[in-house]
């Protein structure tokens, strides 16, 4: 069942100007939508590196501005007039950023000084930022809680890392409100299972709709907090909407639930409807961190956040999208 943005989050954002960088991404699609939905006048930044133009057909109130947030002039035009700004744009993926950590580097540490620098200029009332549970490394202690050290074990974590503490440092310094919503393993329609670094729903899904066994990099024991995409959404408006600055903190978005590796490959063989197709274990890959569960308690507090969809359900949903698209 669809949700009701409007019942969730009212007249909150009708007839403001909202710029969300990565727009036409997973993530970010997402957001552009609800807004839409919200009657919020939306522009949609995204070079279209990771993100589709098809992603936002149909969507009513939302502008697609094709360009790079390494582009300050362009953000900058962009982003004039702009209340909130969802900053969602990145390169994503642990193991390509071992590969590429220069050009991590540039396009998600630079490229979020760069929004951070329109934001300012343009005067926007609050920024929320798509940090990440890979902050946490692999440290032993769950649930994961805001206050545990920041644990970098790839250059993909310690870019978002680095781009919490701007955050911190823009609220602090400009009276730019800003949110560092750290996103633990997200999933949904949309996401992409097309390139060699796809997240592990969508990689699995493609492998069991082509009839194949789905690949595990470790034994399987890995846990994680997958979260519903609609979640991320949900907690980006409430943070948008809040009423008392929020100053940059972190703050853990997930369901507060883990289900490791092989169990999530085994639900989703039966969702297919071929239990048969049992998973191969590879050797574990640089820069996985072993178990990961979030502490809400946080976003409960500050954001009055409850996760809307639970794995279960969600895991349907987006079986049931994969299954509509081209082989």
């Amino acid at each position: 069942m669809a949700i009701d943005w409007n019942q969730l989050h009212g007249h909150a954002f009708a007839g403001v100007k909202v710029l969300v960088t990565g727009g036409a991404g997973f993530i970010g699609s997402h957001l552009c939508e609800a807004l839409g939905k919200l009657d919020a006048k939306v522009l949609a930044f995204d070079d279209l590196s990771g993100g589709y133009e098809s992603n936002l057909t149909g969507m009513a109130g939302v502008e697609l501005v094709k360009g790079s947030i390494l582009d300050q002039a362009l953000l900058a035009k962009s982003i004039a007039g702009c209340k909130f700004v969802l900053h969602q744009g990145a390169l994503g993926s642990v193991p390509r950023s071992v590969a590429e950590p220069r050009l991590f580097h540039d396009v998600n540490v630079t490229g979020t000084l760069n929004v951070l620098e329109a934001a300012r200029a343009a005067g926007v009332a609050r920024l929320t930022f798509a940090a990440s549970s890979s902050a946490y490394g692999d440290s032993e202690t769950l649930p994961k809680i805001e206050t545990m050290p920041t644990q970098a074990k790839s250059p993909y974590a310690a870019n978002k890392i680095a781009d919490e503490a701007m955050m911190t440092a823009y609220a602090a310094s400009y009276g730019l409100d800003t949110a560092s919503l750290r996103y633990f393993n997200i999933f949904g329609p949309r996401q992409s299972a097309n390139n060699a670094y796809a997240a592990v729903i969508a990689a699995f899904a493609k492998a069991l709709l082509a009839g194949q066994r789905p690949v595990i990099y470790g034994d399987g024991e890995q846990s994680r907090d997958f979260t519903y995409v609609d979640n991320v959404v949900h907690a980006n408006l409430l943070a948008l909407k809040s009423t008392r600055p929020i100053g940059g903190a972190a703050i853990n978005i997930a369901c507060g639930r883990r289900i490791t590796v092989t169990q999530l490959a085994n639900r989703m063989a039966e969702l297919v409807g071929h239990p048969e197709l049992e998973p191969i274990y590879k050797p574990e890959r640089a820069g996985d961190v072993k178990h990961s569960l979030a502490d809400l308690s946080r976003a409960e507090t500050l954001l009055g956040y409850d996760p809307i969809t639970n794995f279960d359900e969600g895991l349907a949903k987006t079986m049931a999208w994969y299954r509509e698209q081209p082989r």
